[in-house]
């Protein structure tokens, strides 16, 4: 898989402390589009822009956010959360699926509005406090976004709970360092679901997996997270993109409530068979001489 095709036109946007961020100037347009806010299933919703999934876990106890999309995305999201009724200030707990500028470009705004608790997967910490610079791909791009300073560190397994909702945290490295993947149970009425948020590892980078000097376990990790996702037992998939998960070929927007449209399990592992595919291709350019 090439690498994203934005990242040779940048755009730089300066904050009101000074810390300038740079962002590509040329993102897919659906990355910035209004997208309506629905019911996935149980208290899980859907709050992001076309195509950068964000995503709101109500609890009893307060919300959990996971990813907040670009740093353009915050109105949308603040918008999509008062469409559906709940209180944007509700929001407790903050979490994401990789450290990429598209996936917390409005975290360090939405942290510090509502002082909520940020988790993260540990491996991805350098990166969030450098506002990506220590990204080992779009760091030498100069792609960035505010820095944050994480709350609570976890690794593979470890628990995220509020209230009456407890998420797994499934450590899933390799198009980040620290990228990762939550799983949950929701109820609905007298039925029970197993909700699983993917972050499926698609590759980055043009280059050869050796060349990454900064990464250097980049192709076992790759290696561990394929084999782990394909282990994984649940009811209901999302993703942290709408394209990955077939969002609007499923679903016409002012479609009524409709957990069956995510149960599609067959469509998760063919993706991810799809994307290893491009792994192997990938490792097959190590072994080939000059």
């Amino acid at each position: 898989m090439k690498r994203i095709f934005f990242l040779l036109l940048i755009t730089t946007t300066f904050l009101s402390n000074a810390q300038t961020v740079t962002e590509p100037k040329n993102n897919p347009v659906e990355w910035s589009q209004n997208y309506e806010p629905f019911k996935i299933v149980g208290n899980l919703y859907y709050v992001g822009t076309y195509d950068l999934a964000s995503y709101l876990i109500l609890t009893d106890k307060g919300n959990i956010l996971i990813n907040t999309g670009l740093q353009n995305s915050l109105p949308i999201i603040k918008n999509n959360i008062k469409k559906l009724g709940f209180n944007y200030n509700d929001i407790k707990i903050l979490s994401l699926t990789q450290a990429h500028f598209d996936h917390m470009g409005a975290m360090a705004e939405i942290k510090r509005e509502t002082g909520a608790k940020l988790y993260v997967d540990e491996k991805d910490v350098s990166e969030l406090e450098s506002g990506g610079k220590s990204d080992y791909e779009l760091g030498k791009y100069g792609i960035t976004f505010e820095p944050v300073k994480p709350d609570f560190l976890l690794k593979n397994n470890d628990k995220i709970k509020l209230g009456n909702t407890v998420l797994t945290l499934l450590h899933h490295p390799g198009h980040t360092k620290g990228s990762c993947s939550f799983i949950f149970e929701t109820t609905e009425g007298n039925k029970k679901y197993k909700v699983l948020i993917a972050n499926l590892p698609s590759i980055i980078i043009d280059g050869k997996f050796s060349e990454v000097k900064t990464y250097q376990s980049i192709r076992k990790d790759y290696a561990y997270t394929f084999s782990a996702m394909k282990k994984l037992n649940f009811d209901l998939w999302v993703a942290s993109h709408a394209s990955q998960f077939d969002l609007h070929k499923k679903r016409n927007p002012g479609a009524s409530y409709d957990p069956k449209l995510f149960m599609d399990k067959e469509n998760y592992f063919k993706k991810l068979k799809d994307l290893e595919n491009d792994y192997l291709e990938k490792v097959k350019e190590d072994s080939v001489k000059k």
